[in-house]
């Protein structure tokens, strides 16, 4: 199997075009490969996704790329990670499209397994999250946390060392799982990618697509939100309740439901009062999901390390 990955691998340096393979087995074989043919002490760098990618997706990919000699996307719609009310059948799906940006991008291999080959049967093994799962998502999604940090703990397993980079949109989820990778010694260093935005600061998002255009325009509010509390922090302002109510009026706005707006530290997670003050130098996450028509959204900064929210490029840092 490694043999024949290595020879693989020769004609995808020749014709630009990624490998794409469908087994567990070929993807670990097709890793370990590369890292034989890098030398020793290599790593890959390795992208999990859900598929239907955007430019968001593509920047995580030019990171790693920078990171690593090749690099691997999985793309792949995890069933254990939504739960019975979610959106796992409608989830958009683009193997075809997915697989011609990624070879624009440069990346070198695509592991893009079925259900079946993730998730055999008889398998039964879940892994456990802790404390930095109990807040925000966590008491909304339940069982989301177990089947995020299930599936990528397999991911990381097949693909070995390597350097594996997420999106900070998913703030909680870049926590979850940079904590798993430490708390189970994987040989995986977790890379966190700032938010990539439309021109007029929304965040990119698969589910995005959902929006129709009054939606569109509407979810606009999340991000000028954001930037209302960046720019009030950056002149001066520390109360955690004021940056908050700030952000919640404008998604107050256009919302049709608000999971939160919440004010928590970057680093545990845990949430901040409303009557607390910034001290000297202290981050502030600001958090929100919520609901613009059907579709369920994400945004967050952090004060204090991001810059603001409002960008005039829609490509990549």
């Amino acid at each position: 199997m490694r043999k024949r990955a290595l020879g693989l691998l020769v004609m995808v340096e020749r014709t630009g075009e990624p490998l794409l393979v469908r087994t567990p087995e070929e993807f670990r074989a097709a890793c370990d490969a590369q890292r034989l043919t890098a030398g020793p002490g290599s790593r890959i760098g390795f992208v999990p996704t859900m598929g239907a990618l955007h430019d968001g997706h593509l920047s995580l990919v030019r990171i790693a790329r920078a990171r690593a000699p090749m690099v691997a996307v999985s793309i792949f719609v995890n069933p254990t990670q939504f739960g019975p009310n979610e959106d796992l059948d409608r989830y958009p799906r683009d193997l075809e499209g997915d697989v011609a940006k990624l070879a624009r991008a440069g990346a070198g291999l695509v592991f893009a397994p079925d259900p079946a080959s993730m998730y055999p049967e008889g398998e039964e093994t879940r892994v456990r999250v802790g404390p930095l799962a109990d807040a925000l998502c966590g008491p909304l999604r339940p069982g989301h946390f177990e089947g995020v940090t299930t599936v990528v703990s397999k991911l990381f397993a097949l693909a070995g060392p390597s350097v594996a980079v997420f999106g900070k949109k998913d703030f909680q989820q870049l926590a979850v799982l940079r904590r798993m990778a430490a708390d189970m010694f994987f040989p995986v260093e977790v890379v966190g990618a700032p938010i990539v935005r439309e021109s007029d600061g929304l965040a990119m998002s698969s589910r995005n697509a959902y929006l129709d255009e009054g939606e569109r325009v509407r979810a606009k509010a999340l991000s000028r939100g954001l930037s209302a509390a960046w720019g009030a922090h950056a002149a001066g302002e520390r109360s955690v309740g004021v940056l908050r109510g700030l952000v919640q009026r404008a998604v107050a706005s256009v919302s049709e439901r608000i999971d939160y707006v919440a004010a928590v530290d970057p680093r545990s997670l845990r949430a901040r009062a409303d009557d607390a003050t910034l001290g000297e130098g202290e981050t502030l996450l600001l958090a929100i999901a919520a609901h613009v028509g059907k579709t369920r959204l994400l945004d967050n900064v952090v004060l204090g390390e991001d810059p603001s929210p409002v960008v005039t490029s829609t490509t990549a840092p």
